[in-house]
């Protein structure tokens, strides 16, 4: 019920406490654990590696996140939603008739939706449950499917085999996004830009 003042206090079990410890510097040891509590201060940095280390976890995860920016590493935003099957990072997907998506299977069709993603910067619908759930890049960079010949610049539409090509003057509600890459071949992959108009 009183104070502990002065150097050092080193514990080599559980420190307890009802009340609040206070430190003017540092506090150093392996795990903070706060029940119900608040954690308050300035920064949170991380003294692993890069890409090392979670806040949160994808079964027990934090509510609302109030910031003023965020930044990511990857480069696209995208979405899960059902499929009717796994599809690999880069197929043109498009809404189905038994799911919601499945690989574009009608040239130029405007039920495209995206790109399947390979690495998200931000994945929308997380909790989504099914069979197959395929996260679909919306708009951002992302690596593509293609049939060639491209051009960087191209737009780009669906082809009737989940890639993407070039088409000079895309109908309505069929444009995938732009090329970011030049491509020759007849099939490879390439980063577009989805969802630019």
């Amino acid at each position: 019920s009183g104070n502990v003042t002065g150097g050092n206090v080193i514990v080599s079990g559980v420190l307890l406490s009802t009340n609040t410890i206070s430190a003017s510097g540092n506090i150093t040891g392996g795990n903070l654990s706060v029940g119900t509590g608040t954690i308050t201060g300035g920064n949170i940095v991380n003294s692993n590696a890069n890409g090392v280390g979670n806040i949160g976890s994808s079964t027990t995860y934090f509510n609302t996140v109030f910031a003023k920016a965020t930044s990511a590493q990857y480069a696209d935003l995208a979405e899960n939603y059902i499929a009717d099957s796994q599809y690999e990072p880069g197929t043109v997907v498009q809404l189905g008739e038994s799911t919601e998506i499945t690989i574009c299977n009608e040239d130029s069709t405007s039920r495209v939706v995206g790109v399947v993603s390979t690495n998200p910067a931000m994945l929308m619908n997380t909790t989504l449950t099914g069979q197959y759930v395929v996260a679909v890049a919306l708009t951002g960079r992302v690596p593509c499917a293609v049939a060639g010949p491209i051009k960087r610049g191209d737009l780009l539409v669906a082809t009737s085999d989940g890639r993407a090509r070039a088409e000079k003057n895309p109908q309505i509600g069929c444009l995938i996004g732009k090329a970011l890459d030049n491509f020759d071949g007849d099939s490879g992959v390439i980063e577009i830009i989805v969802g630019v108009k």
